[in-house]
């Protein structure tokens, strides 16, 4: 039986086959599979955005050391911080982070990095160590020395602990601390971080700084320029190597070395202060005048910045200019651009401070305001030490101005010049040399 008009009737003719069309079905076959095998994926792939590769924090770690190497501080701390991002939980990386930051003056960070790594193990002794030298820097002496004992406890060849615990008791020794024995002591922890680690930047300049605490100049310069050549670009090296050449009263050298720091470091007005110092000393009053206002523009809130300008002023014959300044040392304020000021308080130990008082005295008498220098004179006199000859010899030649008055035209006083006797600075003396002007 057959079903009619069924195309498969066994008696229909088949038709010859086409060559052509099943060559051109094949192809679209293979393109299709083609496509979806390799077309398709890359254009999904190019669609998607290409993965950032990320840095192993080893890169990170050696790159900052290379960038601390370079004097560049700010960008190991950077780097440093990257690394820490991947890595966490390694506190060696929080150790270096933290010296880093105190070598460019963030010593609260540092300190807070330093117990970041003791967290992660609370028995580092490095980390301990570092700890206390970030005190110190915060003249925090007990913790400090605390805290440096313990690294010492925990390793008592940490070369680092025992250059950290000199400095620190050369610090204790130049404010009148740590009993009869403390130039041995520290002489010694000196010598133990030496022996320990000779070819380390620390040990040497912790060495220098005894020897420049104790008055040993040249050999301080030796070690300090021992350091250097271990690490050339660190702005703290200079700083020293140029307090101790104007010690010396090297003026070439000094400033030499200052700029250097200052260069290294911009953000430190110190080596500015300083070179602002050798000048006046050696007469050159406008150049200590230029220097002394750089210094301000960096930190203007800071009162012996502006002490140390306002006796620049002095020098140059800017009376009122002068008072300005020295105002906001002895009374506090504000400027006129809103920077605020704390006064310093007149004490008898200070190196710098009584300068700045009779200095601000001596400017009023000059615009014959004797009502208000006179105080200030007899403030001096009651509250320095009688050994302090220089504020006792100014404050005493203010009174003596003033009482000439009576007898003197304004003009007369206007035009003479008080001799301010400040020659012998601190840092001028060996003895004293580590301490920063202005206290």
């Amino acid at each position: 039986m057959y079903l009619k008009g069924s195309k498969w009737s066994m008696n229909k003719r088949r038709r010859p086959f086409n060559y052509f069309r099943i060559l051109a079905l094949t192809a679209m076959i293979g393109f299709g599979i083609y496509f979806s095998l390799v077309i398709s994926p890359a254009v999904q792939l190019s669609s998607q955005p290409a993965p950032t590769p990320t840095k192993p924090p080893e890169l990170f770690i050696a790159e900052a050391m290379d960038s601390f190497k370079d004097g560049k501080l700010l960008q190991a701390i950077d780097l440093y911080q990257s690394a820490i991002a991947l890595t966490p939980n390694d506190p060696a990386s929080y150790i270096e982070l933290a010296k880093v930051q105190a070598w460019a003056g963030q010593y609260v960070e540092a300190q807070t990095n330093a117990e970041n790594a003791l967290l992660l193990n609370p028995d580092n002794s490095t980390a301990h160590a570092v700890r206390g030298w970030t005190l110190s820097a915060q003249n925090d002496r007990l913790a400090a020395e605390s805290s440096i004992k313990r690294a010492l406890e925990l390793d008592p060849n940490n070369a680092l602990a025992h250059a950290y615990y000199a400095e620190l008791m050369a610090d204790r020794y130049l404010a009148g601390e740590g009993g009869l024995d403390i130039v041995d002591r520290m002489s010694e922890e000196s010598r133990v971080a030496l022996s320990l680690a000779p070819g380390s930047m620390e040990a040497h300049r912790a060495r220098g700084y005894v020897l420049e605490a104790t008055g040993n100049t040249q050999e301080a310069i030796s070690e300090y320029e021992t350091a250097a050549t271990i690490t050339p670009n660190l702005a703290d090296i200079h700083l020293s190597l140029g307090r101790v050449y104007r010690a010396l009263q090297v003026n070439d050298k000094a400033v030499n070395e200052l700029t250097i720091a200052s260069q290294l470091n911009p953000a430190d007005p110190t080596p500015l202060l300083l070179i602002s110092r050798v000048y006046a000393n050696i007469g050159e009053n406008a150049k200590a005048e230029q220097y002394a206002q750089q210094a301000v523009k960096i930190n203007p809130s800071d009162p012996n910045l502006r002490g140390n300008l306002g006796v620049m002023f002095y020098k140059n014959f800017k009376w009122q200019l002068a008072i300005d300044e020295l105002s906001l040392v002895v009374a506090g304020g504000q400027d006129v651009d809103g920077n605020k000021v704390e006064r310093l308080e007149l004490i008898p130990d200070s190196l710098r401070i009584p300068e700045y008082y009779f200095t601000y005295g001596l400017s009023l008498v000059k615009v014959d305001r004797c009502g208000d220098a006179i105080p200030i004179f007899y403030k001096i006199i009651d509250t320095v030490n009688p050994t302090d000859e220089i504020s006792l010899f100014n404050a005493n030649e203010g009174i003596r101005l003033c009482s000439e008055k009576v007898n003197a035209t304004p003009s007369a006083i206007g035009t003479e010049l008080p001799e301010i006797d400040s020659q012998l600075t601190p840092t001028d003396n060996p003895t004293e040399a580590t301490v920063v002007p202005a206290g």
